[in-house]
């Protein structure tokens, strides 16, 4: 039996949210039972509904987890978010929703993309 846990989220604007969830949950459905989706405006609707395919959920993780799924492998190697469909909650979990208005965007930090290209 899981037992709850509190994670942190940070919106696009900067606010920051407590909520708990139950050890193991899915982050992507922990964050829209919340009403917090991890999905741009275009993505709300049309997405793959949490299996992996569509990298619509992408977030970003203050200390992400060893990756288990392809896309989260490829994630941490070349700065992409990583998916919440593929997350599952854990104690001390903080995480970075994106301004997903750039679908895709790398984070500039990971060194092969200059600043302002973060823009285009």
């Amino acid at each position: 039996m899981s037992h709850p846990v509190t994670i942190t989220v940070e919106t696009p604007d900067g606010e920051r949210r407590e909520l708990t969830a139950p050890e193991g949950a899915v982050l992507r459905d922990v964050l829209l039972d919340a009403d917090l989706s991890p999905h741009g405006r275009y993505a709300r609707t049309v997405n793959c509904g949490g299996n992996g395919l569509c990298a619509t959920c992408g977030v970003r993780l203050a200390e992400p987890p060893d990756p288990d799924h392809w896309h989260d492998d490829l994630a941490d190697r070349f700065g992409y978010p990583r998916l919440s469909c593929q997350l599952r909650v854990r104690e001390g979990l903080s995480v970075q929703l994106l301004d997903k208005r750039l679908w895709g965007r790398r984070d500039p930090s990971a060194g092969d993309l200059p600043r302002d290209s973060e823009e285009r």
